[in-house]
């Protein structure tokens, strides 16, 4: 990664312009052509110094519903239980803790009654319980990396 990468890493997180063509404005700003910066984010994302790049969407303010929910996954079956969890659309992602409770995923629903079919889904594919935790109150917490 050069001087030029991280300085795109760190035009990239927040103030995203709303326009026709938003990577040509931040590529003026950073005094690179339109084609470079997509090149780059390619090539960041390819190699995974980038694991995503997109817009982050409230799904309760456009109507919708999510929830946290966590397993007991035996360690045996964990690469398993994932493949299970994961072959769900609705859920967003999951991701391992070193914890009792060692899977996690966000479930994102277009309603509340979709959270609970679709965890009980999961506990007839899996055969282990889902401890649903939806929110009760958000924080918002602005976070920047500088690259």
């Amino acid at each position: 990664m050069d001087d030029t990468d991280r300085k795109i890493i760190n035009a990239l997180q927040g103030n995203f312009p709303i326009d026709d063509h938003p990577y040509a404005i931040i590529a003026q700003q950073l005094d690179i052509s339109e084609q470079e910066l997509l090149d780059r984010l390619k090539h960041l994302l390819d190699n995974k110094t980038l694991t995503r790049f997109g817009p982050m969407y409230d799904i309760q303010k456009l109507g919708g519903c999510f929830s946290l929910c966590a397993l007991r996954v035996p360690a045996e079956r964990f690469n398993n239980v994932t493949d299970i969890v994961n072959s769900f659309s609705e859920v967003a992602h999951n991701y391992e803790r070193d914890h009792e409770f060692n899977m996690w995923y966000v479930l994102a629903t277009e309603s509340l009654a979709q959270i609970q079919t679709t965890n009980q889904a999961i506990e007839q594919k899996t055969g282990l319980k889902v401890y649903n935790m939806p929110k009760l109150q958000e924080f918002f917490v602005g976070l920047h990396f500088k690259a």
